[in-house]
C-alpha cells in the first residue's frame, strides 16, 4: 500500500475501533465467500489520496442510523452493514466521529461562536458537548427528515434539557454550519416566505450545489447560474442503453466521517465496495510474479519514507541554482526530483558496494597470494631441513660430540617449528579460500532496479500520478500530503448507478440556469452584478443579474484562465493575495477512457487490473483498467504527462490502443471491438480545465484558506471596512479535503453558513450579543485579506 497516512478526523481511538471491527469483519466474510475466477498473482493498489472531480473521492459508517443501501453481489462484507460496525457507531462518540467533531471538546470554531460557554465552567463545557452529540445522533438517525428544533428538545434527556436557550442556540450553530438538515431531506418546516437578501451562485457543480440549498433553506433568495447544459459539473455520467460509467467523480473514499454516508441515506445510491486486489500485467500479458510485484512495492514504499524524511528531518526542500549562494535563488524541490535523486542515490550505492565488494576479493586474493608465497618458501625450507636432518642421523659414525648433538637437535627444533608454520599457513589459506568463494558466490547486484523493475515502479508512480493527476515532477515535496491526516475511514466504493444521481437531487428546488455562463462579477459596497451570457453565444447581450452577494465555485482550472470562453472577469480586480494564490496551487489532469463490450472477457470477480507500461515516459498511459458496473464496461485511467498528451490523440487512435492492451494481456482472440466507447479530456474542457487540484511545487496547504476566503471590495478612506460581497466554494477551497466530492460538499456547506450570518444575521449568538451581521466564526474570513497573505 502506498504511504498514506489514515484518517485522523481529531481522535484516533473511534478510528482504531472502527478499522479493527473492519479488519475481523474482512476476515470473517473472506472465509465465507465463495471462490471466483483466479486471476494470477493479485495485489493490493495503493489507496490513492483523492479521486475527486475525474475521479473525486468520498467516505465511512455513521452513528446510529438506518443502514446504507450497498449492494454486493456475491461477498457480504460491506462495513457499513456490519451489526458490529453499527453498534460502535451507534451513540453520541459515534455521532461525533461521523459529523467529524470531538466527542469531548470544543473545536475552535464552536468556542468563537459560544464565547460563554468556552469561558464557562467546565460542567457547562459538558453540557453543551452532551447536547450537540445528542442532537448529531437525533439527525443522523433519521437524515431523512428535518430535525426541527420542537421535535428536537424532548428528546434532550434531562438534566440536560434545563437550558432550552441553550439547546436552540446549539441546534441553530449546528443548522447553519452544516452538521444537521443538509442535503436532500423532507422538511417539517416551509421555507422562509420572506427574504432576507439575494444571492448569486456560479456553477451548478456539487459545492454551489450544497450551498444553494442552505442558503435557500436560511431564507436567501438564490440563483445558480450553470455554463452547462446539465447540473453536477466534474460529477458527471455516461448513460446508454444499459451501459453507465461516471466519466469524471467515481469513488467514494470511506464512508466515516463523510457526509456523502448520509447524503447515501437520502438519495438512491447503490454503493459497491471496491475490491482492492489487482493483478499486474506486463504487455505481453504475463502476470508480474508475486514476489517480484511485493519487492518493488516494498522499495516504493520506501523511496516515499526517503523522501519524507530528506523533507521533514532533513529539511531538504530547497536547492540553489548553479553558481548562485548559498540562500540566494534557491527554489523548491518536487517530489518526482526528490524521487528520482534517491533512485540515483542508490544506484550509486549499488556501484559503491561493487567496487567495495572488488577491492573485498583483491584484497582477499592479495592475501593467497602472499600466504602461498610464504608456504612455497617454508616447504623450500621443510625439504632442506629434512634432507640435513636425515644425512646427520644417517651418520656412519656412532657417537656425536656436544657440538654435533647440538647441530642435530636444533635441526630437529627448526624441522618442527617450520612444519608447525606450514600448518598455520595451509588453516589461513582455508579460511581465505572459503572468503573468496562466499564473495564470489553472492555478489552485490549489478543494478538497482532492472528494466522490468523500474517498469513495475513506474506503475506506482503512476498510481501516485492518478491519486494527485498531474506528475511527480509538479507536486511539491514537502506539502503534496498535507491532507492525509483527514482521509476518511473505510473501504472505498463506486456509486453503481451513477455519481451524477447526487447533484441531481441536490438541485431539485433550485433556480438553476443552465447554459448561462457568468463572463464578469462586479463588487462594491452595495452589492454585487454578475454579467452573464448563453454559453453558446458568448457575444450576444448580456443579462446582469444583481444580488447581495456573489459565490464563486468555478473550477480552479477556470480561476486561472485568462483567455475566453471559461475566463470571469472580476471588477474590481481580485487582491493579490487572492491572485497569487489562484496561480500557486496546481490543478491537474486526469482522463478516462470508457469502454462498453457486448460481453465480458476480463475476471469478473477482480475490480481492477493493471497494465505495466514499457517506458517511464508513457507510464500513465492505460496503466489501470476498472470494472465497476453491472454491464460489460471497463474505464481505463490515463495519468501524469499521459494525460495531457492524449488530449491531443483522436478518439480512435486512444480506442485502439486500449484494445491493443487488453489483446496482449487476454488474448487476440477473446478481445472484441467496442459497441460504446468515450474518451474524456478534461483539460481542454471550457468549464473544468482540467480534473482536481493539488499542491503544487512553491505551494502549501495555506493556499487553499486563502482561497477559500472570502473577498471585500476596497475600503473607502474614513469608513469602516465594508462586507465581503465575494465568496468562494469548490474542491480547491477546503484545506483538509481537497481534490474531493466530499471537500467540495463540505465547502458549499461552509460557505452557505458564512453568507447566511451576514445577511440574515446569526441565530446563536449569545442573548447579550447582537444577532444581526456576521457572528464570530473559525471558518477562514477575510474582507481585504487574510492576516496570513504573504
Amino acid at each position: 500500500m502506498s504511504r498514506r497516512k489514515r484518517a485522523k478526523v481529531e481522535y484516533r481511538e473511534m478510528e482504531e475501533k472502527y478499522n479493527q471491527l473492519e479488519d475481523e469483519n474482512a476476515s470473517d466474510t473472506s472465509e465465507k465467500s465463495k471462490p471466483g475466477l483466479v486471476t494470477p498473482e493479485k495485489k493490493v493498489v495503493p489507496e490513492v489520496k483523492k479521486e475527486t472531480d475525474t475521479s473525486i473521492p468520498q467516505s465511512v459508517p455513521t452513528s446510529s442510523a438506518p443502514k446504507i443501501e450497498v449492494k454486493e453481489e456475491d461477498d457480504q462484507d460491506s462495513d457499513h452493514e456490519d451489526p458490529h460496525v453499527k453498534e460502535l457507531l451507534n451513540g453520541l462518540e459515534g455521532a461525533a466521529f461521523q459529523s467529524r467533531l470531538p466527542f469531548d471538546k470544543l473545536t475552535s470554531t464552536e468556542a468563537a461562536c459560544f464565547p460563554d460557554v468556552s469561558g464557562g465552567p467546565p460542567q457547562t463545557q459538558k453540557v453543551f458537548l452532551h447536547i450537540r452529540n445528542r442532537l448529531l445522533q437525533l439527525w443522523l438517525e433519521n437524515p431523512k427528515q428535518q430535525l426541527i428544533i420542537e421535535n428536537a428538545l424532548p428528546a434532550i434527556e434531562p438534566p440536560y434539557n434545563s437550558d432550552t436557550v441553550l439547546t436552540r442556540r446549539i441546534h441553530a450553530f449546528l443548522e447553519r454550519h452544516g452538521f444537521i438538515n443538509f442535503g436532500v431531506f423532507k422538511r417539517l418546516k416551509p421555507l422562509p416566505t420572506k427574504k432576507s437578501g439575494k444571492v448569486i451562485v456560479i456553477g451548478a457543480g456539487i459545492a454551489g450545489l450544497a450551498a444553494a440549498q442552505q442558503m435557500q433553506q436560511f431564507g436567501l433568495e438564490v440563483i445558480v447560474l450553470e455554463a452547462r447544459d446539465r447540473v453536477g459539473g466534474r460529477i458527471a455520467t455516461f448513460r446508454k442503453s444499459s451501459y453507465i460509467a461516471d466519466l469524471g467523480a467515481m469513488v467514494v473514499t470511506g464512508l466515516g466521517g463523510n457526509p456523502v454516508t448520509t447524503l447515501s441515506k437520502q438519495i438512491n445510491m447503490e454503493l459497491h465496495k471496491i475490491r482492492q486486489k489487482c493483478p499486474l500485467y506486463e504487455s505481453d500479458g504475463q502476470t508480474v510474479p508475486k514476489d517480484k510485484d511485493e519487492m518493488v512495492e516494498r522499495e516504493f514504499n520506501r523511496l516515499l519514507e526517503a523522501t519524507s524524511y530528506l523533507s521533514h528531518q532533513l529539511d531538504f526542500n530547497y536547492v540553489g541554482s548553479a553558481g548562485s549562494g548559498q540562500g540566494t535563488n534557491t527554489r523548491p524541490v518536487s517530489l518526482g526530483q526528490a524521487l528520482e535523486w534517491v533512485i540515483r542515490l542508490q544506484e550509486q550505492g549499488v556501484k559503491q558496494r561493487q567496487v567495495a565488494h572488488l577491492r573485498s576479493v583483491l584484497s582477499l586474493q592479495g592475501r593467497l597470494i602472499t600466504n602461498q608465497h610464504r608456504m612455497i618458501s617454508i616447504m623450500d625450507r621443510l625439504v632442506e631441513l629434512n634432507k640435513q636432518y636425515k644425512e646427520m642421523t644417517e651418520s656412519k659414525l656412532q657417537t656425536r660430540d656436544i657440538t654435533q648433538e647440538f647441530v642435530l637437535r636444533s635441526k630437529l627444533r627448526d624441522l618442527h617449528n617450520a612444519c608447525k608454520e606450514w600448518d598455520q599457513l595451509s588453516e589461513q589459506q582455508k579460511e581465505i579460500e572459503a572468503k573468496l568463494q562466499e564473495l564470489e558466490a553472492s555478489p552485490p547486484s549489478d543494478v538497482y532496479l532492472s528494466s522490468k523493475d523500474r517498469q513495475i515502479l513506474d506503475w506506482h508512480f503512476a498510481n501516485l500520478e492518478f491519486a494527485n493527476a498531474t506528475s511527480l515532477s509538479n507536486l511539491s515535496l514537502k506539502h503534496w500530503d498535507q491532507d492525509d491526516d483527514f482521509e476518511f475511514t473505510g473501504s472505498h466504493l463506486t456509486v453503481r448507478n451513477g455519481y451524477s444521481c447526487v447533484p441531481v437531487a441536490l438541485s431539485e428546488g433550485l433556480d438553476i440556469r443552465l447554459n448561462t455562463a457568468a463572463r464578469a462579477v462586479r463588487y462594491g459596497v452595495n452589492g454585487v452584478e454578475v454579467w452573464a451570457a448563453p454559453s453558446r453565444s458568448p457575444h450576444t447581450n448580456h443579462t446582469v443579474y444583481k444580488a447581495d452577494a456573489v459565490l464563486v465555485t468555478l473550477p480552479l482550472g477556470v480561476l486561472k484562465a485568462s483567455a475566453p470562453p471559461s475566463a470571469v472577469a472580476f471588477n474590481p480586480p481580485l487582491p493579490d493575495w487572492k491572485s497569487q494564490a489562484i496561480q500557486r496551487l496546481g490543478f491537474g489532469n486526469l482522463n478516462k477512457v470508457v469502454l462498453c463490450f457486448e460481453r465480458i472477457f476480463w475476471d469478473p470477480t477482480a475490480n481492477l487490473f493493471g497494465h505495466v507500461g514499457s517506458t517511464t515516459a508513457s507510464r500513465g498511459e492505460l496503466f489501470l483498467f476498472w470494472n465497476l458496473y453491472k454491464a460489460p464496461v471497463l474505464l481505463a485511467l490515463v495519468a501524469g504527462e499521459a494525460a495531457c498528451v492524449m488530449e491531443n490523440v483522436s478518439d480512435d487512435v486512444i480506442v485502439g490502443r486500449c484494445i491493443a492492451v487488453l489483446k496482449g494481456i487476454f488474448g487476440n482472440q477473446v478481445v472484441p471491438q467496442p459497441r460504446e466507447s468515450v474518451v474524456t479530456r478534461w483539460r481542454a474542457d471550457p468549464w473544468a480545465r482540467g480534473s482536481y487540484s493539488f499542491v503544487a511545487v512553491g505551494s502549501s496547504g495555506s493556499d487553499y484558506d486563502l482561497l477559500a476566503a472570502p473577498v471585500a471590495p476596497p475600503a473607502t478612506p474614513g469608513t469602516p471596512p465594508p462586507q465581503p460581497r465575494v465568496f468562494f466554494a469548490g474542491e480547491h477551497t477546503i484545506r483538509n479535503y481537497p481534490a474531493t466530492v466530499h471537500g467540495a460538499f463540505l465547502s458549499g456547506l461552509r460557505e452557505g453558513g458564512r453568507i447566511a450570518d451576514q445577511l440574515c444575521g446569526s441565530p446563536y449568538a449569545p442573548p447579550t450579543m447582537p444577532v444581526s451581521g456576521a457572528a464570530p466564526t473559525a471558518m477562514p474570513s477575510a474582507t481585504t485579506g487574510p492576516s496570513s497573505t504573504p
